[in-house]
């Protein structure tokens, strides 16, 4: 299976609109927060066909009544809260958009992958057999690079890709 991870969209609609092409190739989307806007979260919602989507809470997710309106009638979209545990064809996910959440969590060990935003650092790393990774800022906006991380489940391999603004 293949998961995409993205986070910190912040509403840039443009580089969401530029990646939603190569989105389209994993099978299930992992938002770790800071979509931001509800206008948003449908753009993405539509843009990966009914493909599920896992969205965490960002610091920055403002009308969450709204997202959860769009959320219901998109029918791909799971909001799990502020923290989301949970598994996809075996594999075990946690996903949080705090760095200091996510790796006291990794250093548990109980999850194939754990994953975060916030501070819109790209990481990958390994905790034991555990993945932490924050996929970047789709925004581009803090660190000038547009990112996320595309992650085959069966192979345990990550391949990062970078939105390019000139396209």
């Amino acid at each position: 299976m293949k998961l995409a991870l993205i986070s910190d969209t912040h509403d840039h609609v443009h580089n969401l609109q530029r990646a939603l092409p190569a989105l389209q190739q994993a099978d299930a989307i992992l938002h770790c927060g800071d979509i931001c806007s509800p206008f948003t979260l449908k753009r993405l919602a539509e843009g990966v066909q009914g493909k599920p989507v896992h969205v965490v809470w960002g610091n920055n997710d403002g009308d969450r009544r709204m997202l959860a309106v769009i959320a219901a009638q998109a029918g791909n979209v799971i909001l799990h809260g502020e923290f989301a545990d949970f598994e996809i064809e075996g594999f075990r996910i946690a996903m949080s958009h705090y760095p200091e959440v996510a790796r006291a969590v990794a250093a548990s060990q109980q999850h194939d992958l754990v994953c975060y935003g916030h501070d819109h650092q790209a990481f990958e790393g390994r905790v034991g057999a555990t993945l932490l990774v924050n996929p970047g800022e789709l925004a581009g906006v803090l660190t000038g690079r547009a990112t996320w991380v595309l992650l085959d489940t069966a192979q345990r391999t990550i391949l990062w890709h970078e939105v390019d603004a000139a396209e």
